[in-house]
Order: C-alpha cells, then sequence, then structure tokens
C-alpha cells in the first residue's frame, strides 16, 4: 500500500569518504534529523541515499566509537522508518545486526562511558520498534540468536540503569516469541542463568532470565521439559558410578530454581518427576526426593500441590521407601513443609510422627532435628502439643544421637518461649511449658541421657546469664542480672512435678558432701603439680587415679572421661585451676561463676581441644549454676511476699538448708530479720531453720543479739512444731547456750502433763531435737521426760478415738491423724534419738536395750504394743514405721547393730509390708544410710526383697541402688556388700514368714534369688556364689533344726538355679580357689563330719521341684526387667501356701487397685536433719536416677493375682515351722489380707 508522506529527510550530504572528525558532525547531523522522523509522515524514498552509504563497510569499520556508534543510531533509525519492512538484503540485515550487538557490547557500560547517549537510543529503538525480530528470518539465525542472547546477558551484569534491563527483556522476548523454533543454545543460555549458586534476584543476569522466562512460558513449556528430558535420558544410559548422577543432579537444582521463579514453565516437567520417584535407580529417587521437597517447602509449595496433587502424594509416599537415605530426604524438607504448608499440617504432622518411629536411627534423629529448626510462632501455630510430646518421647530412644536431637529440638523451642510463659501467654505455656518437665525425666534413665539432659538443661533451659564482657579482667566487668536469673528458675520449677523438681535439686549440686569428688579432684591435680612431685609421690598418684576412677564412672563415656581427666592434670596449667577453684567454690556468687566458666572453657578449647567435651561435662556438675549464693536474697523476698512463686523459694531455701547452707553466710543478717517477722509463719519457720543449719556448719555466724535469742527461746515453747523443732536445734547448736538449752527442757519437762495435744506435738518435737543434740542437758531431765513419753504417751491405756473408726485405709496425710497420735509417732523418735546420742557412752547398749526391744515389739505387732491395742489403722502404719527407720538409724551403730541382728528378720520384711507408703519410706531411708556405708552389708539383703512387690517404683528403686552401687565400689567392697551377702540371703529366706517346702512355695522363693542373680552373678563371681551355695550345706542355723532344713533346702535351690544360669549363659562353673569366712552370727558348725556329709548328701527338694528346675535348665533365666511384667498367676486348686507378709496384691475380683499418692507425709520421717540425708550426688544413688525404665512409665504393675492371696484368707493349714515361726506375723497378715479383700482394695487410698 502507497506510504503518503508529508516529510522528507532534508540531509543529502555525502557521508562516505570525510575525515573522522567531519564524519562525526555528518553522522551527528543525520541522527538528529533521522530521530526527529516520524514514521508513519516520512517519504522513505528521500532516504534511499544515506541507506546505502550507512552499510558501508568503511562505516561499519571504522576505527573510532564515536562513528560507530553514530553509524548504528542511524541505522536504527532507518530500520524504524521502514517498519515492517526492511530496506536491506538478508546478509546486510546479518551484518547490520551482529554491527548493533558488538556495539552495545563493547560501549554500553555506564552513563558516563562516551556515547551513552547514542547506544541507550539504539537499545531503546531495537527494543520498542522489535526491528529485531528481522533476526528470526535471516539465514544462521540460530547463531545470531545465541550471540545476542550471550552478548546481552553479558551486558545486564554491568549493573546498568534499570530502564535498559527492561529493554533488554524486552528485545530477548520479542526474539523468542518471533523465532519458529527456540535453538538449544539459546535455552543453554537462559538456563544457565538458573544454575548459579548465587542466584537472587538483585542479580540482574538472574531477573533478565527470569523477566523472559515469565514473558514467554507458554512457548518455552514444551522446550522446557525437552531440555530436562534430554538430560535425563543422555545421563540414565550408564547409572553406575557416582559422577554420572552430576548432571541429573544439576538438572533437578535447575527445576527447584525455575519452581521459585519461574513456576509456569514446569507445567510437562513437574509429572516426569513424579514419574521418577518410582524408578529403581536409588540415586535418581534420592535426587527427585530432594527436589520435590524443597519445591514443596517453598512459599510457592501450595500452588504447586493444588496443580499436582497426585505428585504430592507419590511424594509423600516415599516416606514408606525401602531406602533409608530417601526417607531421610523426605524428612529434611519437612521443615518448609511446616513453614509454608499450613493447610497440610495434619499430613505432614503425620508423617513425621510416622517417621519418628522409623528403622533408621538418622531418620528419627533428622525428624528431632526438623523441629529444632522452627521459629516460635511456627511451633506455636503450625506443631501440635502431641506431635511435641512424640518428640519428647524420642528422648528415651535407643540410639544416643536420637535422645541428643530431641532433647536439643525441646531445650531450642523452650528457650524461644520461655519469655512468652514467663509472661502468662497461655498458649505458650499450654504448648511449651512442659518441656523441662520432660527433660527432666529422661535424664532419670541412664548415665547418656542424664549427660545429654544436663546439657540442654544448662543450655536452653536454666543457662547461666550470658557475660557481657567476657574478655573483661575482673569480675566486676561482669554485668548480670541475679533476680532475673532466680525468678527464672521459679517460674520453671512452677510448671515441674515432684520428680521434676527433685532432679532439677539433684542437678544442683546443692546435696553434693563439702568438698566434693570435683574438689577432691581439683586438689590431687594441684598436689600432683603435671607429674612432677617432690615427697610421697606414690600415694599422690595413687589418689588422683582414686578420684578420676570414681568420677569417670558418671561420664557417659567412663573410658575417655578418664583419659581427658588425666590429660588436664598432666596439662597443669595453674590459671585453669585458678578458674577452676573458683566455679566449684560454694562460696562464689553468680558474677564469679560467669565469668570463670566462660574463661576455663573458652581456654581448654583454645589449648587442649579434644578434652573440651569431657571438662564442659564436670564444670556444669561442679559449679553450682543453678541455685548460689546469689540466688538466696530473692527466695527470701519471694517467701516474704508470699509471691505466687513462694512454694518453691521456700523449697529450694529448705533444701539448701538441708545440704549446703554455707550458701546462708554472706545472709545472716537477713535471716536474722526473716524470724523477726512473726506474721509470716512460713518466712520465720525457713528463716529458723536456715539459722540452725548455717549455725552448725559455722557457729563463728551466728552472732545474734539479746533480741534475737529471747525469740528464739520462745519459738521452741511455741506451739508450732517445725518453729518450734528449728528454734531447739539453733539453740543446741549455738556456743556457750547450754543454760538457755537446759532452761528450754526444764520447761518442756513440766508442761508435758498438762500440755494439750497440739502442744505436745511442739513439745516433743523440741525434744527430740535436745536429746540428739544436746544430750547432756536433756539427760538431767530424762528420767522424768522418758518415763512420760513412754509410760503415759506411748504405752497409756487410751480408748479407741472415735474419729477414727471409719478410717478404712493403712495410710492417710498428715492432717488426718490426731496431734496425740502424732505425738506418739514422735516420742520414739526422742527414744532413738537420746540412744544415737550416747551411742559413744560406756553405758550405751544398755539404754538402748529396752528402746530397741519397743521397737521390736512394735514391728511384731504391726505398729501397736500388744495385740489387743485399740489404735487405728494409720497410727499402726506410721508407727512401725518409725519404729523400722529408727532401728535403721540405730544399726548404724556397730553396738546397736549386733544388738538388732537377733530381730533382723522383722525388719528386713518391712520392705514387704502391707502399706505402700511404708515400703517406699523405709526403702528410701535404708538406701540413702547403704549409700554412705553407714549400715553393716548384711543390710544389702533387704532390696532383693522387693522383687515380689507390685509396685513398679519400688523395685525400681531397689534395682538403681543396686545397679548403682555395684558399678560404683571397689572390687573388694563389692565381694563384702554385694556378693558374701548371698549366704545371708538365703538365710533370710530361710527365716521369711513366707517359707515353706512346697513346690508353689519354692518357685516363690526361686524368684528372690533370680532377682539376685539378674543384678549379682556375672562369669566372674559365679564360682563364688555357687561355692557360697554349698557352704551353706556344711553348717547350720543358729536358732534351730528346723531353720536348718529350711537353709538346706534354700542352698539346693540356689545351687540349681546358679547351675542353670551358667549353662544358659555358657559361664565355666569352676571351683572357687578361696577360703570363705561364713558368718558365725547366725551360722553355726555342724557337730561333726558325717553330719556334713549327710547334709550334703541329701536332697531338700521335693521332685516336682527338681523336675521344674530340670525343665528351666534349657530356658533363659527372668531378668528383673521381665519380672516387672509378670503376668497374673493361674489358681493352685485350692492348694494354698501359708499367709504372705509380702505387699498386698491387685485383686482377680475386677475391683481396680487405689491410685497412691506420692504425697506420702513425712514431718517424722527425719527428712530435715543433715546428718541424717542421702549422701552427696556423685555419690548417693539417683532417685531412682540410674534405671532404664520410661520417665513416664505408670507407677504400679500387674502382680501376681489375688488367687493366691484369696486362699491366705482362707487359712490354709500351717506347718509345724510356720508354728513355732511368725504366727502373730502370719495371723497379723491375714487379717489384714481379709479386710483389704472385704474393702475391694490391696492398698489404701491417700484422700
Amino acid at each position: 500500500m502507497a506510504r503518503t508522506a508529508t516529510k522528507k529527510l532534508a540531509f543529502n550530504d555525502k557521508i562516505v569518504g570525510k575525515s573522522t572528525d567531519s564524519l562525526l558532525k555528518k553522522l551527528k547531523q543525520l541522527h538528529t534529523e533521522l530521530a526527529e522522523l516520524d514514521q508513519e509522515l516520512v517519504d522513505v524514498a528521500s532516504l534511499a541515499a544515506v541507506r546505502a552509504q550507512l552499510i558501508n563497510t568503511s562505516l561499519l569499520l571504522h576505527k573510532d566509537r564515536g562513528v560507530k556508534a553514530y553509524t548504528a543510531c542511524c541505522l536504527a533509525d532507518i530500520l524504524r522508518l521502514y517498519a515492517p519492512d526492511a530496506p536491506y538484503t538478508q546478509n546486510e540485515l546479518k551484518d547490520i545486526f551482529q554491527f548493533f550487538f558488538r556495539q552495545l557490547s563493547a560501549g554500553l557500560k555506564g552513563t558516563d562511558a562516551p556515547y551513552y547517549n547514542e547506544y541507550f537510543h539504539l537499545l531503546e529503538s531495537l527494543s520498542t520498534v522489535k526491528s529485531v525480530v528481522l533476526v528470526c528470518d535471516l539465514p544462521h539465525a540460530d547463531e545470531l540468536m545465541t550471540e545476542i542472547f550471550r552478548d546481552f546477558f553479558a551486558l545486564v551484569r554491568r549493573d546498568l540503569a534499570k530502564k535498559i534491563e527492561l529493554f533488554v527483556a524486552d528485545i530477548l522476548v520479542a526474539l523468542i516469541d518471533e523465532c519458529q523454533s527456540l535453538p538449544s543454545d539459546v535455552l543453554d543460555t537462559v538456563m544457565a542463568q538458573f544454575l548459579d549458586k548465587n542466584t537472587r534476584l538483585d542479580q540482574p543476569a538472574y531477573r533478565l532470565a527470569v523477566q523472559i522466562c515469565n514473558a514467554t512460558s507458554d512457548k518455552l513449556q514444551r522446550h522446557v521439559c525437552q531440555y530436562f528430558t534430554d538430560i535425563i535420558v543422555t545421563n540414565s544410559r550408564d547409572l553406575d558410578a557416582d559422577g554420572d548422577f552430576d548432571e541429573i543432579r544439576t538438572a533437578h537444582d535447575l527445576v527447584k530454581q525455575l519452581s521459585k521463579s519461574c513456576p509456569a514453565l514446569l507445567h510437562s516437567v513437574i509429572p516426569q518427576l513424579e514419574e521418577e520417584l518410582r524408578v529403581d535407580q536409588v540415586q535418581v529417587r534420592l535426587i527427585v526426593t530432594h527436589a520435590l521437597g524443597d519445591m514443596f517447602s517453598e512459599k510457592g509449595g501450595p500452588d504447586l500441590i493444588r496443580k499436582y496433587p497426585t505428585t504430592w502424594n507419590v511424594w509423600l509416599m516415599r516416606k514408606n521407601d525401602k531406602v533409608a537415605a530417601v526417607r531421610l530426604k523426605l524428612v529434611e524438607s519437612a521443615r518448609g513443609l511446616l513453614l509454608n504448608l499450613p493447610e497440610h499440617r495434619e499430613t505432614v504432622e503425620e508423617m513425621l510422627q510416622l517417621k519418628l518411629l522409623d528403622p533408621d536411627e538418622k531418620v528419627r534423629a533428622a525428624v528431632c532435628k526438623v523441629y529444632s529448626q522452627l521459629d516460635y510462632e511456627t511451633a506455636l501455630h503450625s506443631v501440635s502439643e502431641d506431635q511435641l510430646r512424640a518428640v519428647a518421647g524420642r528422648g528415651m530412644d535407643k540410639k544416643h544421637a536420637v535422645r541428643v536431637e530431641a532433647m536439643n529440638a525441646l531445650g531450642k523451642l523452650y528457650s524461644l518461649a520461655c519469655p512468652e510463659i514467663e509472661n502468662g501467654d497461655l498458649s505458650a505455656v499450654r504448648h511449651f511449658a512442659w518441656i523441662p518437665n520432660e527433660i527432666l525425666h529422661i535424664s532419670n534413665m541412664t548415665s547418656e541421657a542424664k549427660a545429654a539432659a544436663e546439657q540442654v538443661i544448662a543450655d536452653y533451659v536454666l543457662p547461666l546469664p550470658s557475660s557481657s564482657t567476657s574478655s573483661a579482667s575482673t569480675s566486676k566487668n561482669v554485668e548480670v542480672d541475679e533476680v532475673a536469673w532466680t525468678d527464672h528458675l521459679l517460674n520453671t520449677m512452677h510448671h515441674l512435678d515432684d520428680l521434676g523438681v527433685n532432679t532439677i535439686l539433684s542437678m544442683s549440686g546443692i546435696k553434693a558432701n563439702r568438698p566434693t569428688m570435683y574438689e577432691h579432684y581439683l586438689q590431687a591435680c594441684i598436689q600432683n603439680n603435671g607429674g612432677v612431685i617432690d615427697e610421697n609421690e606414690e600415694s599422690i598418684i595413687q589418689r588422683l587415679n582414686n578420684v578420676v576412677k570414681h568420677l569417670s564412672r558418671q561420664f557417659p563415656d567412663p573410658f575417655k572421661a578418664a583419659e581427658d581427666l588425666q590429660e588436664f592434670a598432666k596439662a597443669n596449667e595453674n590459671r585453669l585451676y585458678k578458674l577452676l577453684k573458683t566455679c566449684v567454690d560454694p562460696q562464689s556468687d553468680l558474677k564469679s561463676i560467669v565469668k570463670a566458666s566462660s574463661e576455663f572453657l573458652r581456654r581448654v578449647e583454645q589449648s587442649h581441644e579434644s578434652i573440651l567435651s569431657t571438662m564442659t561435662i564436670f564444670l556444669r556438675r561442679a559449679t553450682l549454676r543453678i541455685v548460689n549464693q546469689s540466688s538466696i536474697s530473692t527466695l527470701i523476698k519471694k517467701v516474704q511476699k508470699s509471691a505466687p512463686s513462694s512454694k518453691h523459694a521456700q523449697q529450694l531455701l529448705t533444701f539448701i538448708s538441708k545440704h549446703c547452707p554455707i550458701l546462708y553466710k554472706p545472709h545472716v543478717s537477713e535471716l536474722t530479720k526473716a524470724i523477726a517477722d512473726e506474721r509470716n509463719v512460713v518466712l520465720v519457720e525457713v528463716g529458723m531453720h536456715a539459722l540452725a543449719a548455717v549455725t552448725k556448719a559455722d557457729e563463728s555466724q551466728a552472732a545474734l543479739d539479746k533480741r534475737t535469742l529471747e525469740r528464739i527461746s520462745r519459738f521452741a515453747l511455741g506451739e508450732n512444731p517445725k518453729i518450734a523443732k528449728f528454734a531447739a536445734r539453733l539453740l543446741a547448736f549455738l556456743k556457750d547456750h547450754d543454760d538457755a538449752c537446759l532452761e528450754i527442757i526444764e520447761s518442756v519437762s513440766e508442761k508435758l502433763s498438762e500440755a494439750t495435744p497440739e502442744e505436745l506435738i511442739a513439745h516433743t518435737t523440741v525434744l527430740a531435737q535436745m536429746a540428739r543434740f544436746k544430750p547432756a542437758a536433756f539427760e538431767h531431765r530424762s528420767d522424768a521426760i522418758m518415763a512420760f513419753l513412754i509410760k503415759k504417751l506411748l504405752m497409756g491405756r487410751r480408748s479407741k478415738d472415735p474419729e477414727e473408726m471409719d478410717v478404712d485405709d493403712d495410710w492417710v496425710p498428715d492432717e488426718d491423724i490426731a496431734p496425740i497420735q502424732k505425738a506418739r509417732i514422735l516420742a520414739l523418735k526422742v527414744c532413738r534419738n537420746r540412744c544415737l546420742a550416747n551411742a559413744s557412752a560406756e553405758t550405751a547398749v544398755e539404754l538402748a536395750t529396752p528402746v530397741l526391744k519397743m521397737f521390736s515389739t512394735l514391728l511384731e505387732h504391726s505398729g501397736s504394743f500388744s495385740a489387743d491395742a485399740p489404735d487405728s489403722a494409720p497410727v499402726k502404719s506410721r508407727m512401725r514405721l518409725q519404729a523400722a527407720v529408727s532401728l535403721l538409724h540405730l544399726s548404724t551403730v556397730d553396738a546397736f547393730a549386733n544388738a538388732i541382728n537377733s530381730n533382723f528378720i522383722w525388719l528386713a520384711i518391712t520392705a514387704q509390708d502391707p502399706c505402700y507408703h511404708i515400703r517406699i519410706i523405709f526403702l528410701t531411708k535404708l538406701v540413702s544410710l547403704l549409700t554412705a556405708r553407714k549400715l553393716p552389708p548384711r543390710f544389702n539383703t533387704i532390696p532383693f526383697l522387693t522383687i515380689h512387690d507390685p509396685e513398679a517404683d519400688v523395685r525400681d528403686r531397689a534395682i538403681a541402688y543396686i545397679s548403682f552401687i555395684s558399678k560404683s565400689i571397689p572390687p573388694a567392697a563389692r565381694i563384702d556388700h554385694l556378693e558374701l551377702i548371698f549366704i545371708r540371703l538365703l538365710h533370710l529366706l530361710a527365716h521369711h514368714p513366707d517359707f515353706s517346702t512346697a513346690h508353689e512355695n519354692i518357685q516363690e522363693m526361686a524368684k528372690y534369688i533370680e532377682f539376685y542373680l539378674d543384678l549379682i552373678a556375672s562369669a566372674d563371681n559365679i564360682a563364688l556364689l555357687y561355692h557360697l551355695a554349698m557352704k551353706a550345706k556344711t553348717v547350720r542355723d543358729s536358732e534351730s533344726h528346723t531353720f536348718s532344713e529350711n537353709l538346706y533346702t534354700m542352698a539346693d535351690l540356689a545351687q540349681e538355679l546358679i547351675k542353670a544360669r551358667a549353662q544358659t549363659r555358657s559361664w565355666t562353673l569352676q571351683s572357687y580357689p578361696g577360703k570363705i569366712k561364713l558368718p558365725s552370727d547366725i551360722l553355726r558348725a555342724l557337730p561333726s563330719p558325717d553330719a556334713v556329709a549327710k547334709v550334703v548328701k541329701t536332697q531338700y527338694l521335693s521332685e516336682e521341684t527338681i523336675s521344674w528346675l530340670r525343665e528351666i535348665k534349657g530356658h533363659k533365666p527372668t531378668t528383673a526387667a521381665k519380672e516387672k511384667k509378670r503376668e497374673p498367676r493361674e489358681s493352685r486348686d485350692g492348694k494354698s501356701p501359708p499367709a504372705k507378709r509380702k505387699a498386698s496384691r491387685a485383686r482377680a475380683n475386677g475391683v481396680p487397685k487405689r491410685a497412691k499418692t506420692q504425697k506420702a507425709a513425712r514431718w517424722n520421717s527425719d527428712q530435715s536433719e543433715s546428718e541424717e540425708e542421702a549422701p552427696s550426688d556423685e555419690e548417693s544413688v539417683p532417685d531412682p536416677s540410674e534405671k532404664g525404665t520410661s520417665p513416664r512409665r505408670s507407677s504400679s504393675v500387674v502382680s501376681e493375682t489375688g488367687q493366691e492371696s484369696n486362699k491366705e484368707e482362707d487359712g490354709g493349714e500351717p506347718s509345724e515351722r510356720e508354728k513355732k515361726f511368725g504366727r502373730k506375723a502370719r495371723v497379723k497378715a491375714q487379717e489384714k489380707m481379709s479386710k483389704q479383700t472385704r474393702k475391694g482394695t490391696t492398698r489404701p487410698r491417700m484422700s
């Protein structure tokens, strides 16, 4: 169609052949005129002359950049004015476009570059006019397009103006849209921009590629799909070597990048990925699972799932892939899924919950790690509490790596949520506040779990305040908020249960005996002096080795810990010793600990990195990092103000008073002020306890004024039992205050006969303290006091209290016990304390004999002084518990222990009392005294009587003690305390009220022996145990022939069980080479060798029992762990064994057991007296910490059922032996069982 032109080109000069300056002038003039011409109004005929001249090689190849720049502009204008037709041939056009892009590549650099405006004009013209599309019709267009794309992507990397980037994008988009087939090299160039590891939107080349792909997605989809397919096919021919997968991995990385920025390109690619998920090649599945996981985890994940739901489902099915590495890749994507897929939370959570139980530990650990990477908001809103608790369950995983990841995840989440929890955010409290309690429960499982839990507690739950000036030279420069630090502890404790609180107290290091083993180690290092020792070299080295051996047992890896501790000692760095001394000093305040700990660990890491992990655990356990003297003021103020956290503040202060009163040294004045606030009873009680404790620890601290002393004396004569108790104790410990104590004793003794029951409790409590700590003053009025306590209070005639008529339970809380009964129970404690205080006197045994007889009588009559006493069941329970505990304490004195030995059986079977609270409290006290080595070795037989206990925690505590002491004591001591007692255990069982030669009963007795062998027997000591069992048949019982036969029966049974165990476990049962001295207090020699021979040859087991033993010889012995899960036993066709002294069992009559309450009232259980407490944390058995049971286990298990117990109440025909021994015990037990059966319960319930 003819074009109507209204304007012609005025320029008609010759361009070619001019000088450079003249040429530049002419070209500039031409460019100006051409630029002003309108495409619709120009007369193109007038352009013919310049059109031909502009493509002259003298211009296109001119050496001057300006000439070429203006020439390019003019040519661009010519193409604009001639559009849509080009006035050049195809070859000429090819030269022109190559000329254009060379100019742009060489000249377009920055606004300050020469001829920038001309290059800008050229680019703008190509962009707006789209004349560049002519390239698509040229010969060899593919090569030219490839060149253009490479040049332009190189061009935009120069970080030019945004408009230039837009022009380039328009040009390249136009080329792609216009071309018939996209050159593969062009696609390679574009895709390469997505493979840069540093790709991000602030990079122009990547940004340009994104613009191009999004603008041409419809056309590029097919090409991208083919591009991806070619890579897969090409590289899938030989998939044996790892290197073959590099290209495939790169292709999938490209898909991930495209998914982020240009998802529309992947319409045909995603289904290919879905198919790859099903291929047999593991590496391909790994790669595609990882790629899709990343894609679903991005912000565009929800859209991707909506478009490709089948791909999502097939990808999720990789959770069941047979290869763990594939499942691992799936799990590792979960963090992004939780962040960006809220609508699919349940699906993701279900998958993760399933993978928490994956057979592969790496997968389980990876799931736990996912949660450690979440932020607070995501964890709160996108993770359910049930899921977090499932993660907590992995804290009990068999694999250490999983346990660590699980607890770290919980700790990190709690750390994030802590500010919100402390601010009272209910959702945060509900979702996260339980975490510390769970971690503390986990710490009670094994030593490995304990170390990991301690680390999490230290790092995330109860961290030390961070030092703001770690490089400071003095502690004064370290700024820490002591109040906030203490408040954080109290807030954490608010959400702990009793076991959690006890565990955190145990971790605090407060309970450790001073000096601790860590202080002993430090002193041994200093004396060792790096091996350069002047004198006593052998003893110093031996001491260091012994301390290291003892400490290393408590580390997760004892062997490495021993090596590291020796290496630290060898390093002999005085600066480290000084820092460590500051850390372990109980007098160090928080600032000093923070600074010293930080510097100590930094120096160790710099100079001895290999021992850092061991020394970190050492430092954490040796330092008072949870509670120290900096906590005291805040704790006192909390109790003073009756704040919500005052309960736990009181608990902490009481714990410190019991175990580490030295912390109170700087705070005596505060405590003195506290006891002056008589309106606050709790504060007075706590303050008085603390003052008494610190005074006992250091008399010089008790500089009390006259007014305070008068107040203390008044408290001692008051009606509050606890305040009176601590006031009396304080007066007893004060130096030069004997007169005051004597006045208190005289005043109390005069008031006893007229005192009300409530006053009697307080007065008896005071007398118990004075009898223990001021025996000389007590003896001034002991005759009158003891006469009242024994004749009137304990043994005086009383009618049964009507209020106690309806009490069915064996145990009730303190508040439900009548005051007069409390006073009676305390009177027993006075008797015990008087004996202990006079233990070193010549008349000690004479003084103690009636007391020991009284306690034994209480045990024989189940808590009463006579069979017809009117005492209620709860009172009798308390009385026999106090009697049993008192006998334990008195047994710590050798003279008393020998006197008690004749009644040892009564004391021992307290561990099988029908009342749960008696059993658990008695066992706890027994364990604490045994661990401290205060009792004779024969008392180690008692824990083995717990095998039949229906409550798991009783058995677990016994197992925990035996396991701990077995590992911790030296080999020589192990023989005396755990192995030689085997014959005493057989003797104890021979005297047991349950003993009978009936086959059913022998099976029950076998469980005691199996329980002992499970915990003690090994290939090293089996010969000794067998030797002891044989030696039992070479002696007789010291009491009677009947008991001798019982002993021989147990000896035969033990020998058979030992042989069965040795056979099953392939142990060599050799003759024991040593000589053993049998205990003469319970055994006597047989009259002649013939008598010995006769006993040895006689088989005391029945044929039925022997047959049963033959059957079990080929089977693995029942372990303690299996014993916990005993199933109810079948009835025995009416054959009833004798009445049991075992703890009451669950009935088979369908009536459920009543739940027990751990709140065992212990107002008289001596827990407040520091001298009677369990030993230090590094020496004592955990509570029960070293046992491999779930911290969330049920507190009871089903034991052998009521068929047996029901027969007991029917009263089978007793043997002659039973008539001789244990008649009262049997009758009492039958009455108890019968009564409980009628009530439909096996154990009392606390109200």
